[in-house]
């Protein structure tokens, strides 16, 4: 079964990902305009066919959603078995990074750890399989295609999924409050697991116990008030800055 994902923005990232990833681009009859124009553009440099369709009919496929006229239908969504996303990461990376979302529940704090480690080159992203958000129609929208550029794994025991990757080299750090170490005086030499923790409870036990390191955010004034989301994105910037200045 196809993936729906509706919006201006999430086409403008789907469809570069070319006629593998992407089926074809729905677009609202009598929809015109620069965006619109945009769109016809990008699919016919892509190869992607583009159809027109009914207001009514989009609201019908993606019922309560917002799609501004623009539906991009993508291959049927599969998450990647761990072991293949790691085969993949060692072909394409010399240090690949995987982050684990260990139970985040917030949809919206997914679709943003799926955007952040799309945009800094994440190999992968590691969710548990029970008491966590998933890859639903609302995930899909708000990561704007950016999960066509990532592989997605879901497991059933993340520390059991951490011992695996402890056991193929990777050095597996936890972001959590307080922790004595900072994200700006830390080494991101070789590969890396950054796990992030729940919106209320943080890293599980269980979790906490396969980390190699903690690292924290330092706040100038003590404030600890940072959405999931965006401290990913904060370590991940970090991460790839420290990489870019010589450090692989």
């Amino acid at each position: 079964m196809s993936v729906l994902i509706p919006g201006y923005h999430a086409a403008i990232q789907s469809i570069p990902a070319g006629p593998e990833m992407v089926h074809e681009v729905w677009l609202a009859q009598g929809r015109t305009g620069k965006r619109a124009s945009t769109i016809l553009d990008l699919a016919q440099r892509h190869g992607i066919q583009v159809r027109h369709k009914s207001r009514a009919e989009l609201d019908k496929a993606l019922p309560g959603i917002s799609h501004q006229g623009i539906v991009v239908v993508t291959r049927d969504f599969q998450y990647v078995d761990l072991e293949v996303a790691l085969k993949r990461a060692h072909k394409a990376e010399v240090n690949p990074i995987f982050v684990v979302a260990d139970h985040i529940t917030d949809e919206g704090n997914l679709a943003s750890i799926i955007r952040t480690s799309a945009f800094f080159g994440a190999s992968g992203i590691i969710i548990p399989k029970d008491r966590s958000a998933g890859m639903s129609p609302r995930v899909l929208k708000r990561a704007v295609g950016c999960h066509l550029y990532v592989n997605i794994s879901r497991v059933v025991n993340l520390p059991r999924a951490l011992e695996f990757l402890d056991k193929h080299g990777y050095w597996i750090i936890g972001a959590a409050a307080g922790a004595n170490k900072s994200v700006y005086e830390y080494d991101w030499s070789g590969p890396i697991v950054l796990v992030v923790g729940n919106e209320e409870k943080g890293l599980g036990q269980g979790v906490r116990k396969k980390c190699h390191d903690l690292v924290g955010i330092p706040s100038p004034r003590g404030v600890d008030s940072l959405n999931v989301g965006v401290a990913t994105g904060i370590i991940l910037a970090e991460l790839v800055r420290v990489r870019g200045s010589g450090v692989k």
